[in-house]
C-alpha cells in the first residue's frame, strides 16, 4: 500500500499550531474536514474516538513520530492527514521524546486490512532519519507532499 492511496492531499499542514495531544488531533481532523474527507458535523465525534484510542496507549511511536488512528463510521474508506510541528510537543511517546511528525489515519469500523497496511507503510517510511528530518524541514505543504512522493518512489 502506498501513502497516497489514503492520504488526503488537501489534509496536510507543515506548521501545526496545536501544543497538546488533544489540540493536534483536533487540528488534523479539521484538515480532513476541510479536505471533504469527513463531514464538519462529525469532527467532535471523531476527535473523541481518537482520544479514546490514545487513552488505551499512546500512538507516539518514538523518534519524533506519532500515528494517531482509529475506526469510525464517519468515513467510508481509509483516509489520512499529515502534519508537522516544528517545535514538537509531548505526545506521551514511547521514547519520551517530543513528537514532530503526525500521520492521522481513520478507517471504517469494519476495516482491518487497509488500516494495518497503512500503519505498517508509514512506520517503515519513517524509520529513516533523513526522511523524518526532511519532513520537519519542509517549508510548505507542496514541498511536504513532494518529499513524501519522492520517498515513496524511491522505495518501490
Amino acid at each position: 500500500m502506498q501513502v497516497f492511496e489514503f492520504l488526503e492531499e488537501e489534509a496536510v499542514a507543515c506548521s501545526l499550531k496545536g501544543q497538546t495531544k488533544d489540540e493536534v488531533i483536533r487540528e488534523l481532523v479539521q484538515l480532513l474536514a476541510k479536505a471533504g474527507a469527513v463531514k464538519e458535523r462529525e469532527v467532535s465525534k471523531l476527535v473523541q474516538i481518537l482520544l479514546e484510542r490514545e487513552a488505551l496507549g499512546s500512538t507516539g511511536i518514538g523518534q519524533g513520530v506519532a500515528i494517531p488512528h482509529g475506526k469510525s463510521s464517519c468515513v467510508g474508506h481509509l483516509v489520512g492527514a499529515v502534519g508537522i510541528s516544528k517545535a514538537g510537543l509531548n505526545f506521551d511517546s514511547l521514547d519520551g521524546e517530543l513528537a514532530h511528525i503526525f500521520f492521522l489515519l481513520v478507517a471504517p469500523e469494519d476495516s482491518a486490512g487497509p488500516h494495518l497496511k497503512a500503519l505498517a507503510r508509514i512506520s517503515r517510511l519513517l524509520k529513516e532519519k533523513h526522511f523524518r528530518d526532511s519532513l520537519i524541514a519542509a517549508k510548505d505543504e507542496k514541498t511536504l507532499l513532494k518529499i513524501i512522493r519522492d520517498e515513496e518512489q524511491r522505495r518501490q
